[in-house]
């Protein structure tokens, strides 16, 4: 058993608290059925937001959908002018039998024009 950082991030409609939970829990929800992992195998997760996505912690989604023991921490991303805004990121830590290369990072809506490279 190896342990793994997958990335993802999503783009959100706009700075709503719902918008922001729902965006977020599609994000983690896929992140973890593309891996086909369980909440058991994740050691942590890192989450960032742009400055512009400040009604409601990331976390707090992770936590309604089963992320009840695993910890969580939240931190605003660097503001970069040219950045894409309303983005929430996650860098999750999980434990796999996967090699790093067969890991789906999940990039959803607008935020796949973060990573084209890998962007499922």
């Amino acid at each position: 058993m190896a342990v793994r950082a997958i990335r993802g991030a999503v783009q959100v409609d706009s700075d709503e608290r719902e918008l922001v939970l729902e965006a977020t829990a599609e994000l983690v929800s896929e992140v973890m059925r593309r891996n086909e992992l369980t909440t058991d195998d994740v050691i942590s997760v890192l989450f960032t937001a742009t400055p512009d996505l400040a009604s409601e912690f990331p976390a707090l989604a992770a936590r309604k959908v089963g992320f009840s023991d695993v910890p969580l921490m939240c931190a605003t991303e660097i503001a970069v002018p040219h950045a894409l805004p309303r983005v929430v990121r996650l860098m999750a830590h999980v434990e796999t039998e996967r090699a790093r290369t067969e890991l789906q990072h999940v990039y959803l809506h607008g935020a796949q024009a973060l990573r084209l490279d890998i962007a499922q």
